[in-house]
């Protein structure tokens, strides 16, 4: 890495997510439902409504999914100042997850910045958004996106203990993340 020098590395391990990612989706669905129908107090039920709902959510979180991908790739632009080039966004299927990355290193602050941008355009706002218009698919959709983030915030949380110094690589193949310092130039 030319004048950088790598000083450790941190791997999400998808299997301790699970648990808390469960428990967070039932409390938040709750607690946002709970939310919109205290605000609203209108609640019907029909079939055909549940079925086409039930359809819109699914469309919704897909589309919602790669638009949490496309932030971290505007992160990485915005905050990291990485060029277009280096950005590659895809489906890993074999871990069931879909992703985005960029061979450009960044600066630790920018890095953190870029993890936690889509939780807010495609968590939060949708959220609000939907218990505001009191539209459960959206609610529903923005929550379980905030949820989703939850791989985000573990290694948010992870850069935060090291030193805003250090720049980070984003691997391209697992969710790792490397940490580098730049090297000291010796006469």
């Amino acid at each position: 890495m030319g004048n950088f020098e790598k000083v450790g590395e941190f791997e999400l391990k998808i299997e301790e997510i699970v648990k808390p990612m469960t428990r967070w989706t039932i409390i938040l669905t709750l607690f946002v439902l709970v939310l919109q129908f205290v605000i609203h107090q209108n609640f019907t039920f029909t079939i055909i409504n549940f079925l086409i709902g039930t359809l819109i959510v699914i469309l919704l979180y897909i589309l919602f999914m790669f638009l949490h991908e496309i932030c971290h790739l505007i992160g990485f632009v915005l905050f990291g100042h990485a060029p277009l080039k280096s950005l590659k966004m895809g489906v890993n299927l074999q871990m069931g997850v879909a992703y985005a990355t960029t061979t450009k290193l960044m600066p630790n602050k920018a890095m953190r910045k870029a993890l936690l941008l889509p939780f807010w355009v495609t968590g939060v706002v949708p959220t609000i958004c939907g218990i505001y218009f009191d539209y459960t698919p959206l609610t529903l959709v923005g929550a379980w996106l905030m949820v989703g983030a939850i791989g985000d915030f573990y290694m948010y949380k992870q850069l935060k203990r090291i030193d805003d110094a250090y720049y980070i690589q984003d691997d391209t193949e697992h969710p790792k993340l490397h940490f580098y310092t730049k090297k000291l130039e010796t006469d």
